[in-house]
């Protein structure tokens, strides 16, 4: 079976609150149940650790349209009020890999989210439902960035 390609998602946006203020809230890993749409259920099982570093790992339940999903992942890299990258250990892609990146600017933070990503399934899975997918990880991070802005208000 012929692998499917690895996708890219970027999203940007500019929070107007001080670097440290904006870093502390994605910190707390229950602002993440917030900032993801209601439809897909998130929540937080497990954390390994009692506060976000390198080698933390979380276990989340959510749903995907109506089907339950496990998902694990691990901070990988922790770079406090500057960057944190997790990858999925566990769940439904065949990689994930999210960047988030801060950056104090003139009028407050740019927050930016890259994601890596490929589906299990090979190329045909990434034909069929590809675009649903990506369609998908586009309305989520557009509730997020919605809900981060006006959270910062």
């Amino acid at each position: 079976m012929l692998q499917a390609p690895e996708r890219l998602f970027r999203s940007t946006i500019v929070v107007a609150a001080d670097l440290e203020k904006v870093f502390a809230f994605f910190c707390d890993a229950h602002n993440l149940e917030k900032i993801t749409p209601e439809s897909l259920r998130f929540r937080i099982i497990e954390q390994t650790t009692s506060t976000i570093e390198e080698g933390t790992e979380f276990e989340y339940a959510l749903n995907i349209h109506g089907m339950p999903v496990r998902w694990r992942s691990r901070i990988v890299d922790w770079k406090p009020n500057e960057q944190f990258v997790d990858i999925q250990l566990k769940g439904p892609y065949k990689r994930w890999h999210h960047t988030h990146t801060f950056e104090k600017v003139e009028n407050g933070t740019r927050v930016t989210d890259v994601v890596r990503y490929q589906l299990r399934g090979g190329k045909i899975a990434d034909f069929l439902v590809g675009w649903w997918v990506k369609r998908d990880v586009a309305k989520i991070f557009a509730y997020r960035e919605q809900y981060i802005a006006s959270f910062f208000i």
